[in-house]
């Protein structure tokens, strides 16, 4: 079950790899470098404190080491390929303030258990901007395939976790997955909600046109 949840893993963030990438290449989407970013700086900690916390080795958290790859692959590809909707913002740069103070905390105290827990809430933060954008967007421009790709990888994960730290890595991903899964379907429902408020909108034009023309018009005897 081990061997079956590492290679498992490794698939599936590989099969991700690919399709976001190549969604982003072709523009079809537009995720946000800000949280790319975070998810970098945020799972190399991660992983730094975890196997400093005791005797583990990288297949012990295999969703987190492969997540590095998949995450600094991904933040390149947004850097190089994204239009001006995936840079920074004023708001995401607080954000990117907010993660380096607990990076900092992290170098100052070197408590391993207590600062991947804090870089934990770096992984939380790294969804605002995106959470920030669907929420006031009119379209989803996050792939779900990809975002269900990265629900599956760190459930498979937990077959093959080592020690607590591992554990709440893979549980705080699945939980912020599930909730951007979520408002991402909130964003279709409302841009559909609308398109149909539209339709409906045009279809009323010609009714009214119409009945305007079928009125009598005054003779011009009169």
């Amino acid at each position: 079950m081990r061997t079956f949840s590492i290679a498992a893993v490794v698939v599936v963030n590989t099969l991700i790899l690919v399709r976001y990438g190549t969604l982003i290449v072709r523009r079809r989407i537009q995720p946000s470098l800000a949280m790319w970013l975070f998810f970098t700086i945020a799972a190399a900690g991660s992983l730094l404190t975890y196997l400093s916390s005791g005797d583990f080795s990288l297949l012990d958290n295999i969703v987190n080491s492969s997540d590095i790859v998949l995450v600094v692959v991904v933040t390149i590809l947004i850097a190089v390929f994204g239009d001006r909707a995936t840079m920074f913002s004023a708001f995401d740069t607080v954000c990117l303030a907010a993660v380096l103070v607990i990076v900092g905390f992290w170098i100052a105290t070197n408590n391993h258990t207590i600062s991947h827990i804090l870089i934990q809430t770096i992984m939380v933060i790294a969804y605002v901007p995106v959470v920030k954008r669907l929420w006031i967007s009119s379209r989803n421009t996050e792939s779900y395939l990809a975002w269900i790709g990265l629900l599956l990888a760190p459930t498979l994960s937990l077959l093959s976790s080592e020690g607590m730290l591992a554990t709440i890595y893979s549980v705080r991903a699945m939980v912020c997955t599930v909730l951007l899964l979520a408002l991402m379907v909130r964003t279709d429902l409302r841009a559909r909600r609308r398109s149909d408020a539209a339709i409906e909108a045009l279809d009323r034009r010609p009714q009214s046109k119409a009945a305007h023309s079928s009125r009598p018009h005054p003779s011009s005897q009169d």
